[in-house]
């Protein structure tokens, strides 16, 4: 999958540390992921379904194990 041009972010709440992922929702129809320390690195793409789901059970702590 070609993210070329890509607009990637990180949360507010990230660090200076580098400790974080970068989200991009720029593409039409996906959402991608990234680790911050490997830009070139592995990639996860989910619909904008998918990322709102995750995003809605991370603020509502509805994760279980």
């Amino acid at each position: 999958m070609n993210l070329t041009g890509a607009t990637w972010h990180t949360s507010s709440y990230s660090q200076t540390d580098g400790q974080c992922v970068e989200v991009t929702d720029s593409l039409p129809d996906i959402v991608a992921v990234r680790d911050s320390k490997d830009p070139a690195g592995p990639t996860i793409v989910v619909s904008p379904d998918h990322w709102r789901t995750f995003i809605t059970a991370i603020q509502l702590n509805t994760f279980t194990r």
